[in-house]
């Protein structure tokens, strides 16, 4: 059971949704290199330090999902039933993902969008890389804690690779897809088929190591 939030801490909350909401219309309209943060905190109605406390880079506005993204990812591993090994348990986090029509795996217009915004940004492009690395590393961390072994485990790191490696291809291959048909379910079939072929793969590669 959730604990029920203060009054205090659903304002803060609010605020922040609606900086980023504001802030992502305006990339969206003019380009993430055409905004600047004086701009978005006039637009919502709050001061420039405000806009800090909440987002400490401008690039945090637009990716203001991300931690919920790793956090989901951390789960997967935390939540994963008797039996289900590690790379099978982020397979059916993909599937789940998918089911449910999580934000995280929107392929539309809305998201066509967004990855049209980091295309015409080398700044927005170099946070993509950065937090690629960085859920790479957080991969490996969580890969080598749910068995129980160092954190610089190579099999770890080798798992975690492959599952990035996975997962890119898939979330570019199924926005490919939905740019060219305009179709929701090819878009989620196309990724889901190569997250699926992926985690073959995987297996093969750590075959006879705890992960698989």
């Amino acid at each position: 059971m959730t604990t029920p939030l203060d009054r205090r801490t659903r304002k803060r909350l609010a605020t922040r949704q609606n900086i980023s909401n504001i802030a992502t219309r305006l990339f969206f309209e003019r380009g993430f290199d055409h905004v600047t943060v004086d701009e978005i905190a006039a637009a919502a109605d709050v001061g420039r330090m405000t806009v800090f406390n909440h987002f400490p880079r401008k690039e945090d506005m637009f990716f203001d999902r991300d931690e919920e993204a790793r956090e989901l990812l951390r789960d997967a591993l935390r939540q994963r039933g008797a039996g289900i090994a590690p790379i099978e348990a982020y397979r059916l986090l993909a599937h789940r993902l998918v089911a449910e029509q999580h934000p995280a795996v929107d392929f539309s217009a809305r998201s066509q969008g967004f990855i049209e915004t980091i295309e015409g940004s080398e700044t927005l492009k170099a946070r993509v890389r950065a937090i690629r690395d960085e859920i790479a590393q957080l991969v490996t961390l969580a890969l080598s804690e749910c068995i129980g072994r160092r954190p610089a485990d190579p099999d770890a790191r080798l798992a975690a690779g492959l599952l990035l490696a996975t997962w890119t291809v898939a979330f570019i291959q199924a926005h490919q897809t939905f740019r060219q048909e305009r179709d929701t379910k090819q878009a989620r079939d196309a990724f889901l088929a190569i997250i699926d072929k992926g985690a073959i793969g995987q297996k093969a590669a750590l075959g006879g190591t705890p992960y698989a």
